[in-house]
Formats: structure tokens, sequence, C-alpha cells
């Protein structure tokens, strides 16, 4: 297979560790020729960051992007035109909820989590969206990540699971807002995976059990696959597509029960 993203200059955020799905994205993409910022979140982070990207072929940019931080997402949109001078793509795979949000019922959820929820995991796509608008100069490609919990009632999944419904009507309105400039903004709804932030969701190793016992596939959703479908919706090859959920879930939303 030829590099889909050679020549192209990606953003992706938030790289937290070598299991985040934002670490997968980047890898694929780096594999399939693009040039590279990451985001991360604080200095903690970055040094997680710093240890993972001489694995990169293409050394990347690195910025510290707290999407709650007006002044630091205006420093990484200066530095992306700086260096960069154009975005052809932007992978968001960052999403927050409270801990004590994700287990129980979601009627007890409190109201600083829901927006804290939404802020973070919502709003930071059209955020950032706005953000490399103005770079996507020769048009470009936008990709977010959701789950099936934006559908459907999720046991524990709560605040986040109607957030991941938020991002994928927003998902929608971005596609018909951008589409005239060229700008294609679509979501993967990945199956579950082991991350950092699947572990805070309670009861999340009897669902992952069960879930790789009831999908057509039979196996669990890896995050290269995840990775490697958002290289193919950043690429040319994606030209057409816009406003669109794509399954990389095994099959498991075809499911009835």
């Amino acid at each position: 297979m030829g590099k889909l993203l050679e020549g192209k200059l990606g953003l992706i955020c938030n790289v937290a560790n070598e299991r985040s799905a934002a670490w997968a994205m980047a890898k694929s993409a780096d594999a399939h020729g693009a040039r590279l910022a990451l985001g991360y979140l604080g200095e903690r982070e970055k040094v997680r960051v710093d240890k993972l990207v001489p694995q990169l072929a293409t050394p990347p940019l690195l910025f510290n992007c707290d999407v709650t931080d007006e002044a630091l997402m205006a420093e990484m949109a200066e530095g992306l035109k700086a260096e960069f001078g154009r975005v052809d793509f932007l992978g968001h795979a960052l999403a927050f909820a409270k801990i004590e949000d994700l287990k129980g019922r979601f009627i007890d959820g409190s109201r600083d989590g829901f927006s804290l929820a939404h802020d973070v995991s919502v709003y930071s796509l059209s955020s950032l969206a706005r953000l490399v608008e103005p770079l996507m100069t020769e048009g470009g490609s936008v990709v977010t990540l959701s789950y099936i919990g934006a559908l459907r009632a999720v046991p524990n999944y709560n605040v986040m699971g109607v957030a991941k419904a938020a991002l994928e009507a927003s998902v929608r309105y971005l596609a018909a807002d951008l589409g005239p400039s060229g700008i294609r903004v679509n979501a993967i709804s990945a199956g579950p995976m082991r991350t950092l932030a699947s572990a805070a969701i309670g009861d999340f190793g009897s669902m992952y059990r069960a879930y790789a016992e009831r999908v057509p596939l039979r196996r669990n959703t890896t995050q290269d696959e995840v990775a490697d479908a958002s290289v193919f919706l950043f690429s040319d090859l994606a030209r057409g597509i816009t406003g669109d959920v794509l399954y990389v879930d095994g099959g498991y939303h075809i499911l009835g029960v």
C-alpha cells in the first residue's frame, strides 16, 4: 500500500501515553507519510510524550493543549501557522468525565460533571475545528472518536454517552458549516478499547470480555484498526465522505440485542 498521507500536515490531540487512541492515530498517520503536530495536556503528559516521539519517522511539533484554556489554544494556532503554514487534517481524540459520573445512575450525575464532560469532550471539537479552519487553505479532514454509547444506554457510561451523542450531532453541523471550504468532518465509532480513559468506567472489564464474545468478528477492536480507519478518513480516498459516522467495532452496532 502506498503512503496515503504523503506530504500532508496534521494536528492530533491529545496524546497522554502509549495506550492513547491519539497515539495510535499518530503512529498510523506517521507511517503513511504525514508530518504531525501533537497535543498533550500539561507537563506530566509531556514527559511521557517525549519518550514516545522517537518512535515516529518524522519528529512532531508538540503543543500543550488544554482545550479549556483559550490562551493556550491561541498559542497553538500561532505555532501551527508559523511552523506548518497550513493544516490538512485534525484528529480529535480527547474526552473527559469525572470518575464519579461513570458509575451508578446517570440521573444522579452532577451539574458540574455534566458541564465539564461536554466542555472537554464535545465543545473541544468545535473549538479545535475553528482553530484549524483558517489553516486548511487547501481543504482538509477532521476526524473525532465516538462510541455506541451515543445511541444506546450503556451501563456506567452515563454522561459520556450523552456527550458522545452531542459529539456526533456536532460532526453533522460542522460538516455543514465547513463543507463549502472543502473541509470534511467525520467520526469513528470504535468498539471498547483498553485505554487510560476506559479504566475509569465502572465494570469495564466485564463489558470488554462480553463484547468479544458477542460481536460478529468474535474479538475486540484494536487501536491500530481505529487508527488505520482515521488515516483513510484523513486521506483523499475519503474525499466524498463527510458528516458521517464510520463504525469500527467488529460489527457490534448491527446486533439487535
